[in-house]
């Protein structure tokens, strides 16, 4: 019978990625909300109507703004149009050339060869990301992402899993403890500090720096392409 300590060293590690600025560069989802309003003067004429509210409640949260602008977006997107449109984006998006991090895409690959249990853990929308990944040929990776909902008026924000809800989320799922974990930013620390090891990615040196004083810790830091 295996010894503890020998089984402890081959038990699979839990390796957590976050996915925009990380295995993309940039935002998807903004880049999907850009799209949607550049192709409809619908949607644009529905956020001028908003702009008294938007200047009004920036300065307190821009969260809030943005959301009215998610919200406005999607007005009249039931769940199946929803769908829809998400997935033929997420088919255009991966045709653009230097659109995705393949330093990160790399990465992700070599943790899943060496056995390990990789989960992306991102403020993206579940049915995009999912099917970004899936037209990657990642569609085996686990997604713990923000969430919709059908509404009166389309498809409403159920939860951004972004700061302290993304462990919230993974504990939700079952998985209290990850040995490796890769972000770009700040906003990720709660889900960082329980890592073992910390990579950041694209980061500055002043960014490292902050992170690895609010963490304690010295970090990896790694420039992708």
């Amino acid at each position: 019978m295996p010894a503890a300590a020998d089984m402890a060293v081959s038990a699979p590690r839990t390796v957590l990625f976050d996915f925009d600025g990380v295995l993309i560069h940039g935002d998807a989802f903004y880049l999907f909300m850009r799209d949607r309003y550049q192709h409809s003067l619908l949607r644009k004429f529905g956020a001028l109507l908003t702009l008294p509210w938007l200047l009004l409640v920036t300065p307190f949260s821009r969260r809030r703004a943005m959301r009215t602008l998610v919200h406005v977006g999607l007005l009249g997107v039931g769940e199946r149009r929803y769908k829809a449109a998400a997935e033929a984006f997420a088919e255009h998006l991966v045709r653009r050339p230097r659109q995705f991090c393949r330093d990160g895409l790399g990465a992700l690959r070599r943790h899943q060869a060496a056995g390990d249990r990789v989960i992306v853990v991102t403020g993206c929308e579940q049915v995009l990301v999912t099917h970004i990944l899936a037209q990657l040929g990642l569609g085996g990776v686990e997604v713990i992402a923000s969430q919709f909902r059908p509404g009166l008026l389309g498809m409403r924000v159920k939860l951004h899993n972004i700061g302290r809800r993304k462990p919230a989320q993974l504990a939700a799922f079952g998985v209290r403890e990850w040995h490796v974990a890769y972000s770009d930013s700040l906003l990720d620390i709660p889900m960082l500090k329980p890592a073992a090891e910390v990579v950041l990615v694209n980061g500055t040196p002043k960014l490292c720096m902050k992170l690895e004083k609010a963490l304690g810790r010295t970090i990896t830091r790694v420039d992708w392409f």
